[in-house]
């Protein structure tokens, strides 16, 4: 949550969150409070839409689209030659063979023989760019639509335009995010109001097993003994928007502590995988090293998406090989390859995949040339997403770099594009879900975003 304590003087702050009693102090789901009111309650869309939910899963430091989705043969004919403007690099052949995978015959490297297996689930976005090569600016215009200002992440807009299924969680969790390259405003929900920002969830690049909510429960006192001291704070805290008139600050805390007693319950439950079969985490790669943790986000994510949560985002990297090129992206593709395959597989078996959009991605490629030998750098100009379920065309290859894999050159999308595809799935007109702020309608693709309507069954 944004940090309504800056907003609210030290006597109001007391006043509305009395001594031992902080954020997520009351917890424990009470039948007899319904959310009824809630903001978070489910919206209708614009449209009859293609998804209800999305899983991103999101490949910090930017994957290396030639050596994984974006096949070119012409970088092996012509490896080591030195092309037009970059003469003093070399172009660098994949490492890494590439074969036509499924009914479809899409192009996919060795190194995700998994995935491979859902060649026709898969929708390659051949021609994707973005607007700069450095990782803090292009990861947060990914996740907001800009670099410049502070907007509001993807997933807030998401939740913010469709509200909640399920109002004992909150509708967008992001799970283990980067906190180096914008840290909170990747799930932030900058000027909409602060119940729209997503929870975080663990921390980049550590266990998910060792993952929790603090202050989720409380050993001292009962749920009704909880509940009517959650009405007394409530009373206060409404009266001091009373007072305000207006603070989306205020607003938020008043829907996180309700949300908070609702969610003691409903995530413990849903976090604890001890009624999964020995199977089915075996199949996520849980208990396997190399594949623990990011199958662990995995199978979470499908088990949030059941439970009916609007957007969640998942986090693997780190992706950013200057160097040591084999060793490092022979290790990211190990540790993703298992568990994306058992994400799309166990989707697919639930009937939750033709409703769910599964994205993958990173803030932008690599450099199929190189300064120096086992290392690719940073490429904005050309790179590869893909998307599976939710309505969208599987088997298929939309848009292309050249024939090198240096830029986009046909049915380019940047991410206004692709957010704005994003939103149309999810029955969402993208120049329509707007919010009024400092004067003028704001909106998650600016005044930019195409739907790429022929990806779209």
């Amino acid at each position: 949550m944004n940090d309504w304590r800056n907003s609210i003087t030290r006597r109001d702050m007391l006043k509305s969150v009395s001594a031992g009693f902080g954020y997520m102090a009351f917890a424990g789901l009470s039948s007899t409070h319904a959310a009824s009111g809630s903001p978070l309650l489910p919206k209708p869309p614009h449209f009859r839409p293609k998804a209800k939910r999305v899983i991103f899963a999101c490949m910090r430091g930017g994957p290396s689209h030639v050596d994984t989705f974006d096949h070119k043969p012409a970088l092996a004919r012509d490896n080591g030659k030195q092309l037009g403007k970059y003469r003093n690099r070399e172009l660098m052949a994949s490492p890494w063979e590439f074969a036509p995978h499924g009914q479809s015959g899409l192009m996919i490297s060795e190194l995700f023989p998994n995935l491979a297996r859902h060649a026709d689930d898969l929708c390659m976005l051949n021609g994707m760019y973005a607007s700069v090569p450095a990782h803090p600016q292009s990861f947060i215009e990914l996740h907001t639509g800009s670099f410049q200002f502070v907007r509001p992440s993807m997933g807030a807009w998401v939740l913010y335009g469709l509200g909640s299924e399920n109002q004992n969680l909150p509708g967008f969790i992001s799970l283990g995010p980067p906190s180096n390259v914008g840290g909170a405003q990747n799930y932030g929900s900058a000027f909409l109001p602060a119940y729209y920002q997503g929870t975080k969830i663990g921390e980049f690049n550590r266990p998910l097993r060792t993952a929790s909510l603090r202050n989720l429960s409380n050993e001292h006192v009962t749920g009704n003994l909880q509940r009517k001291q959650l009405d007394f704070l409530q009373s206060l805290n409404r009266d001091l928007l009373a007072r305000k008139r207006k603070s989306s600050q205020v607003e938020g805390v008043i829907e996180s502590y309700e949300l908070a007693f609702r969610m003691q319950s409903a995530v413990p439950e849903l976090m604890n995988t001890g009624d999964e079969t020995q199977a089915t985490l075996d199949a996520y790669g849980i208990g396997n090293r190399a594949t623990e943790n990011f199958g662990s986000q995995c199978l979470l994510a499908r088990r949030l998406a059941e439970a009916g949560v609007r957007f969640i985002e998942i986090s693997q990297g780190n992706w950013d090989q200057h160097r040591n090129l084999n060793s490092t992206l022979t290790r990211n593709c190990e540790a993703t390859d298992q568990p994306l395959a058992a994400l799309l597989r166990d989707l697919k078996e639930r009937g939750l995949l033709e409703e769910t959009l599964v994205v993958w991605g990173g803030e932008f490629g690599r450099t199929p040339h190189a300064k120096q030998k086992d290392g690719r750098d940073h490429n904005a100009t050309g790179f590869t997403f893909w998307m599976a379920g939710g309505g969208v065309k599987g088997g298929i290859t939309h848009g292309a770099t050249d024939e090198h894999g240096i830029a986009a050159v046909t049915d380019r999308m940047h991410f206004h594009d692709l957010h704005a595809t994003i939103l149309h799935l999810l029955g969402l007109d993208h120049e329509a879900l707007t919010y009024q702020y400092a004067g003028r309608d704001f909106r998650l693709t600016n005044i930019h975003g195409n739907v790429a309507h022929d990806i779209i069954a």
